[in-house]
């Protein structure tokens, strides 16, 4: 039985993510008053889907030993994307936060990290039982 599975390391690269992602927008909440200031985004999840690969339909046939195997990619090298939020509404000093956007997107990041706790939870569970049912 593989305990590293594909599932485990979705999950757990998941959380750390959505981690990463609360403490960027709690950062821009925290600069919502700074002059220049831009809010940040971090998205990670064509990354993580790449890495997931789950039907196979991502990767790209390498049939020569020079191609580069830019499809699944995997877990090793994974890394999220941080952007500069280009849309929106610039005030006069140069930031464009929206305290209550990012508010809600805090909330939404929130719920989406619980679930994935749960889901990790259940899939723990799972593996726990399988284990001792074969004793």
């Amino acid at each position: 039985m593989r305990v590293a599975d594909k599932t485990l390391q979705a999950l757990a690269t998941s959380l750390n993510f959505r981690q990463m992602r609360q403490e960027l927008i709690s950062s821009n909440v925290a600069n919502a008053e700074t002059p220049g200031y831009k809010a940040k985004r971090l998205s990670f999840e064509d990354a993580l889907a790449r890495a997931l690969n789950v039907d196979g339909e991502l990767s790209m046939n390498t049939n020569d030993p020079k191609h580069y195997d830019v499809g699944g990619g995997g877990f090793e090298n994974l890394e999220p994307t941080i952007e500069e939020e280009v849309n929106g509404i610039v005030s006069e000093d140069g930031n464009n936060v929206d305290r209550d956007k990012e508010l809600a997107l805090m909330a939404e990041n929130e719920i989406l990290y619980d679930t994935t706790v749960q889901l990790l939870n259940k899939k723990l569970a799972l593996m726990k039982y399988a284990i001792q049912s074969e004793r």
